[in-house]
Formats: C-alpha cells, sequence, structure tokens
C-alpha cells in the first residue's frame, strides 16, 4: 500500500544522462523504445526532459511511484542502483553512476500530457 493511501506517487526516481550534441535524437529515440516504453507501463508517471546544449545533450527521466517497494518490484533489486540499457555506452559521453530518489512533499498545478 502507497504510503499516501494509494492517491498517487510518494516518491520520484530522478535519472540523468549526457550524449553527444549530434547523436542525440538517435538517443531520444533509443531511449524511449527500450527504456521509457517499460517505466510508463509500471510507473504512475514519466516525463522526459531533455537540454540542448552547444556539443552536448542532457537527457533527465523522471519516474513517479507509490513507494520505493514498488520500485524495487519493477527493478528486481535495490531501485538506487543504476540500470544501464544495453546501447547507453555507445551513446552517453559516460555512464551515470547513481541514480537520485527523492521524496515527494507537495505537488501544485497540473503536470502530465499525452
Amino acid at each position: 500500500m502507497a504510503e499516501n493511501g494509494g492517491r498517487g506517487p510518494t516518491v520520484a526516481r530522478i535519472w540523468r544522462g549526457r550524449t553527444r550534441r549530434d547523436r542525440a535524437d538517435a538517443y531520444e529515440a533509443y531511449n524511449y523504445e527500450v527504456g521509457i516504453k517499460p517505466l510508463i507501463e509500471k510507473a504512475i508517471g514519466v516525463q522526459t526532459m531533455r537540454e540542448d546544449r552547444e556539443t552536448e545533450t542532457e537527457f533527465v527521466t523522471i519516474s513517479y511511484w507509490e513507494s520505493v517497494e514498488a520500485m524495487a518490484a519493477f527493478t528486481g533489486r535495490d531501485p538506487t542502483a543504476i540500470h544501464h540499457l544495453p546501447r547507453d555506452a555507445e551513446f552517453l559521453l559516460e555512464l551515470p553512476e547513481t541514480v537520485q530518489i527523492l521524496r515527494l512533499v507537495t505537488s501544485h498545478g497540473k503536470t502530465g500530457g499525452t
């Protein structure tokens, strides 16, 4: 049972990765197919963000979960452990070593999309 009585997410898992700017579109498509689609099926919500800079692009993925236990059930292990996609080493400038897990305290306004 979620800490908030099942009314929504109580934690967010934040992943960050950087790629060369000229590989960003290809990585975005790959990441969606291999990394984001499975999250969409299991997490309460998923947001992906992208910042294009002169020579590199940073991607941020935030997935929202009812509990840390729900994240662990999805990953099959410690949800704070990093999980690299099969082609991440090909695309990313360096492989991220950590993810950030934050407890949601409040949420205001409308977020969401299609």
